[in-house]
């Protein structure tokens, strides 16, 4: 029914506006008696087989929705009667920010990919905690946290740590953001030292509080062996859960869209299936040197069932979808856990 009916119907509006259309739709849908157990019925795959548990978290299945899709956490108990074993929220900053200029959201169907330039808007720490202590469901959630455009790296440390106490209570696990394309400069936030200076700084709050939550790392596709040599040494030393792997890429490479287009289009992180082969790689990467010392949650390209068995067997303990729930659907969740089953 996706791909024959919606699909085509959302893919008539600009992305941005396609994705508001979609969260109106499910809130309406949602709200209907019995919708979320009818949901549920046709959605939901539930076998202890699918169960894992993963720097201490309990997850009901291996597949969780990707940050960005649920920046501002509208939609956690909905995302649970799809089926998704977890949600990940954000990118949240201390203060609301309204993000890019539009457009800022771009379909390449050829390539089944997206190109987005977002700059992390979002409700702001406040609004977001609010409302996610109002969630019915116990659906384990991620927030993935970032820092305000307008604060310059050198204070970046006081608003991932804002946002780390805004959201303590609030979410299961945290994910730090210092990969994002789309926040100028941000990504030198990844080198050696900054990071390393960030991840403990968020290390030595977490032992503050009364039992300390898992802290992830978002890295990019983009880094070379070195700077992930550093990347396991960096989380080897602060002993945070783990590595999410990966953001969107700023290669163009080997794109079936055409040129032309690609060039109007201009700055954006792309995801989607051209983005698969090199996130695989860093997770290959990652566990083999690392030899599975710490947690991976692998997020690029799944679009299938063997996309997301790829990077299992790359040595993912979780996985995330975004760009290929767009083209593919809620369909994909079962029919992914349904693989994993068999």
């Amino acid at each position: 029914m996706y791909k024959s009916l919606l699909k085509p119907f959302l893919f008539r509006f600009q992305p941005e506006k396609a994705h508001h259309i979609t969260f109106d739709l499910m809130k309406f849908v949602t709200g209907l008696p019995f919708s979320k157990s009818i949901l549920k019925s046709i959605y939901k795959v539930n076998s202890r087989k699918l169960s894992k548990t993963v720097a201490g978290l309990h997850f009901s299945n291996p597949v969780g929705l990707a940050a960005g899709l649920d920046k501002n956490a509208l939609l956690i108990d909905e995302w649970e009667s799809l089926g998704f074993g977890f949600v990940e929220i954000g990118t949240v900053t201390p203060l609301p920010q309204a993000g890019n200029d539009q457009p800022r959201l771009f379909r390449l169907p050829e390539d089944e990919a997206l190109i987005n330039r977002m700059g992390f808007n979002n409700d702001g720490m406040v609004a977001i905690a609010a409302r996610l202590k109002k969630r019915k469901t116990k659906i384990i959630v991620g927030g993935n946290i970032g820092k305000n455009k307008v604060t310059p790296n050198e204070n970046a440390v006081d608003d991932y740590l804002k946002c780390f106490q805004a959201l303590y209570d609030c979410v299961d696990y945290f994910v730090v953001n210092v990969s994002s394309p789309n926040t100028p400069n941000l990504r030198e936030l990844q080198e050696k030292e900054p990071l390393k200076k960030l991840l403990e700084t968020l290390q030595t709050e977490n032992r503050r509080q009364i039992r300390s939550k898992p802290i992830f790392l978002k890295i990019a596709p983009d880094l070379t062996e070195s700077q992930l040599d550093d990347i396991i040494e960096i989380v080897t030393e602060t002993k945070i859960a783990g590595v999410i792997a990966t953001n969107t890429t700023i290669s163009r490479d080997n794109l079936k869209t055409n040129h032309q287009r690609i060039m109007e289009i201009g700055m954006g992180g792309l995801s989607g299936k051209p983005v698969k082969n090199k996130s695989t790689e860093v997770i290959k990467y990652l566990s083999n040197k690392s030899k599975k010392s710490f947690a991976i949650i692998g997020v690029g390209g799944i679009h299938s069932f063997e996309d997301a068995k790829e990077k299992m067997e790359a040595g993912s303990d979780l996985i995330q979808l975004y760009s290929g729930f767009v083209y593919e659907g809620p369909g994909l969740v079962k029919s992914i856990l349904k693989g994993f089953l068999k």
